[in-house]
């Protein structure tokens, strides 16, 4: 059973879907919990701690929506799996922005809403046990870094290209931290005005004198205040923000009361903060004070030996335990490592969400990932000279990936077996075969 061993709440009010949801995550084995309204759910959420959440984004005492900005602010909460008619899918994308783990839309197969869950139970385990980075040198040495400044106070910069995971790097932080328990509020300083910015990180005061509005460093309580894309900060909230790193206080505007900041701040870019402040588009104070921790993510170009890796967590994902499609080919993968991937992460994820949803054969090909180079869906890659055998083409799949293995571990055949999912025995058997050698690199 999937989800043996599991407690899944549900917050439905609904009779009928509810008692559909009940009782099929009964059969998979799991506890389930049914909530009925918002305020039994908050009462739930408070005593109880379900391992992921199936929520209505309507419900009769207030919508799924405000519940989850409401809790998720005060309290750490389990993956939460959004139902939305078509016409609230744009909420639930935008609390998918603030934290909400997935949505499915009505009307839904309730397998595949099994499926959904069991998966993202997968994914808050790897998250707290730290195996959500990648498999290659490279991010083993982010994670390690990570690691070792996870517990302190000094504020983290976290740098790379668009793409490239600084926010996941930053939500591991988070996770493997003794802050794991409080909230992580992540803003992104691209997307808010100017004008307004100043008010939501710092809160303010309401039409009362007693009514204040909290901000985004009060909602962080004992967390992390992630501060995506901070290069578009204005110059004059910088100074601002800098108050609040070096003394840790800070005031709501329009307030008297000192206020105490008790999180960490982690920053993220994909621009040369160091060019800015030659530029004098970014404060050199400010720099040095964010930058007291730096972690540079890199290009995913740059470690290969993650390709495979994440094509079958995002297989996994948007597959939803379908039967088609089964796999991605290997020529698909060779085409995957040839490619420069630009948009780093994000665009091998979404290349594999299209090609799960368009293709209708057992394998997804390198015409899928790449329909816009005008590879014929059946066809090997461009890098192909000449038409071979599947014995011969899965040969030299093999080959390749285990010389990359092999390149990425300097010869270390344990590593590199754990690395390509074999045992030892079993990949000095493959290389036997190919004729290979650990010089073969």
């Amino acid at each position: 059973m999937l989800l043996e061993g599991h407690s899944i709440a549900v917050v439905e009010d609904d009779p009928v879907m509810g008692e559909s949801l009940v009782q099929s995550l009964s059969l998979e084995g799991c506890t389930v919990e049914w909530w009925k309204t918002g305020e039994e759910a908050a009462r739930g959420l408070r005593s109880l701690k379900p391992d992921a959440v199936i929520c209505d984004i309507r419900l009769p005492d207030t919508t799924g929506e405000a519940f989850f900005r409401e809790h998720a602010a005060v309290m750490p909460l389990p993956p939460f799996l959004f139902v939305t008619a078509f016409a609230d899918v744009d909420q639930a994308v935008a609390l998918m922005r603030e934290g909400a783990a997935d949505y499915v839309t009505k009307p839904f197969d309730v397998a595949k809403v099994i499926t959904r869950v069991h998966s993202l139970i997968q994914r808050s385990s790897n998250l707290k046990a730290g195996s959500v980075l990648g498999v290659s040198p490279e991010m083993r040495e982010v994670e390690g870094k990570i690691r070792r400044i996870t517990d302190l106070t000094t504020p983290v910069l976290i740098s790379g290209e668009t793409g490239v995971g600084k926010e996941v790097c930053a939500r591991f932080l988070h996770a493997v931290s003794t802050r794991s328990q409080e909230p992580f509020i992540a803003v992104n300083c691209a997307s808010i005005p100017a004008d307004v910015m100043e008010r939501e990180i710092f809160g303010y005061r309401g039409a009362s004198a007693q009514a204040f509005h909290r901000g985004f460093a009060e909602r962080a309580r004992g967390g992390v205040l992630f501060l995506d894309e901070i290069a578009e900060l204005p110059l004059a909230l910088q100074a601002k923000l800098l108050r609040l790193v070096e003394t840790r206080e800070y005031h709501r505007l329009g307030g008297e009361q000192n206020m105490v900041f008790h999180g960490r701040i982690v920053c993220s870019t994909n621009r040369d903060l160091q060019a800015l402040v030659r530029d004098g588009k970014f404060r050199e104070d400010f720099y040095y004070r964010i930058a007291g921790m730096t972690i540079d993510v890199p290009a995913l170009r740059e470690r290969a030996a993650d390709i495979p890796w994440l094509v079958g967590l995002f297989l996994e994902k948007f597959r939803s335990g379908g039967d088609i499609p089964k796999a991605v080919s290997p020529p698909a993968i060779e085409a995957a490592l040839s490619y420069a991937w630009p948009g780093n992460i994000r665009e091998l994820r979404n290349r594999i969400e299209r090609a799960v949803a368009m293709t209708r054969t057992p394998f997804i090909t390198p015409g899928d990932l790449f329909p816009e180079q005008g590879v014929a869906r059946d066809a090997a890659p461009a890098a192909a000279k000449a038409i071979v055998t599947l014995s011969e083409a899965r040969d030299d799949a093999e080959r390749r990936q285990i010389e990359l293995a092999l390149k990425e571990t300097g010869g270390h055949m344990i590593e590199a077996a754990r690395m390509l999912g074999v045992s030892r025995t079993t990949l000095w058997e493959k290389m036997r075969r190919l004729g290979m050698t650990t010089e073969t690199r």
